[in-house]
Parts: C-alpha cells; sequence; structure tokens
C-alpha cells in the first residue's frame, strides 16, 4: 500500500526536496510512497489571492486565514488524519510517526508568518503537531522532518525489517554508541567488549551504555522510562550550585 502525502503549503516546490533523494527518493521512484503539494494559495477569493491578514487585537505580523486553510483542507479530505506544522502543537514523538507510518498517508498542513486563526481547529478535525522548542520560517521544514521519520518506517524503505530496532527512542532510551573501522584513531580505540564475539556481553554493554547516556543526556526521557523523577547530572548540579 502507497503511503500517500498531500502537503498543503504555500512554497510547493519545497517539495519533495530532501526527500527525493537517498532512502525515500528511492521509495518515490520505486512507488512506496507518493508526494503531492497543494499550493494554498490557490483556494483565495480575492484578485490578490490573499491568504492571510492583520491579528485580531493588534499586533506584528500576519495570521493566516480560517476560511481559505479549510477550503484547501477541504478538497483533500479522505480517510487520512490531517497535521498542522505549528509550535503550538503536541511535541512529535516516535510513537506517533509509527502510528501514522503504519496507515495510508498524512494530509500535512504548513503554517506560516505568525500561525493559524484558531477557528480552523474548532472547525476541522486537524492534530497540530510540533517538532521541537525552537521557531522556524514556516512549516515546510516540520512536514520534511514528519515524512522523513514516517517514510523510513515503511516495508523495504530501510532493507532490513530490524534496522531501526535498536534506535534512539524506540525503545524509550537514546542509542548505544557506534563505532567501526580503524581499531584505533588519534590514540582512541573501540571497546574490547565489541570486539570479543561474545553477544551475550554485548547487548550487556549496549544495554547499559543506551541506559547511562539516556540518564544523563535526556533525564526526561529517562524519567518516563523509569517512571520516577532523576536528578540532574552531578556536573550539572555543580554548575548550578556555582551560580547560585
Amino acid at each position: 500500500m502507497t503511503f500517500a502525502a498531500t502537503v498543503l503549503t504555500l512554497y510547493p516546490e519545497m517539495f519533495p526536496g530532501p526527500l527525493g533523494v537517498s532512502l525515500a527518493g528511492r521509495a518515490l521512484r520505486e512507488g512506496g510512497w507518493s508526494c503531492d503539494p497543494v499550493q494554498i494559495r490557490d483556494f483565495a477569493t480575492d484578485r490578490h489571492r490573499s491568504v492571510d491578514d492583520t491579528p485580531a487585537g493588534g499586533g506584528a505580523g500576519m495570521v493566516l486565514r480560517a476560511d481559505v486553510l479549510a477550503a484547501a483542507v477541504d478538497s483533500v479530505a479522505d480517510d487520512r488524519p490531517t497535521l498542522a506544522m505549528t509550535p503550538r502543537g503536541t511535541p512529535l514523538t516516535q510513537a506517533r510517526v509509527r502510528d501514522l507510518a503504519r496507515g495510508p498517508g498524512v494530509v500535512v498542513l504548513c503554517g506560516r508568518f505568525e500561525g493559524f486563526d484558531e477557528r480552523l481547529f474548532e472547525a476541522r478535525s486537524i492534530e497540530q503537531v510540533s517538532i521541537g522548542d525552537y521557531i522556524l520560517s514556516g512549516g515546510e521544514m516540520g512536514a520534511l522532518v514528519l515524512l522523513d521519520a514516517c517514510i523510513r518506517l515503511r516495508p523495504g524503505v530501510m532493507g532490513a525489517a530490524s534496522s531501526g530496532d535498536d534506535e534512539s527512542f524506540e525503545t524509550g532510551l537514546l542509542e548505544y554508541p557506534q563505532y567501526t573501522r580503524p581499531y584505533e584513531w588519534e590514540g582512541r580505540t573501540i571497546p574490547e567488549v565489541l570486539r570479543s564475539g561474545d553477544h551475550a556481553r554485548i547487548a550487556a554493554w549496549r544495554q547499559s551504555m543506551a541506559e547511562t547516556d539516556t540518564r544523563l543526556r535526556r533525564p526526561d526521557l529517562w524519567e518516563r522510562h523509569e517512571g520516577a523523577r532523576v536528578q540532574p547530572p552531578s556536573g550539572a548540579r555543580r554548575m548550578k550550585d556555582d551560580v547560585t
């Protein structure tokens, strides 16, 4: 089953963009997924093809109009979920990506300017999604991230079905450190356990490293993984004590 991606955007020329190369590009050429960018401006009703207006109540910037966006969304609505890329959305997780990748595809609405007229989300079933706590020029980059995360999980895209099983976030932990040849580089060697041939020891080492790195680098993930609050790394505590 093809994964059908429809992207509602003011810049359709940005798609497929980087998704036209590497694994996603090969899958696109082979028909494993499709990319249909739709120009939002085509749904404007005035002679200037306006898609935005000034914020109600005043303020800087412009806001995308609910009537224009709703017409664009309605034109492609089907059984696929519709997602709007916005910093006000729910953070995207690997679990949500897996759910989406198992489905028939997505409709992705890309924001611009100061964002969306809130009435759009009151009137239409649209999932608001964020890819991180920072601001981009528009939702197109977020849409590319979302689609890449989904497409790589589609059957046959990564090759072996187990290729992504041990990656960061798949088990709730960061991935363990990786090494390859040469054995020694600038005085640094590959951990001996990885050259032991003892698969049980290697698995135990990798699990231990994944847990340690997650606890130190991402205490928020570790807390969710363990189901208990954890203290920040000792270095962070010392830094905080020095500041105070």
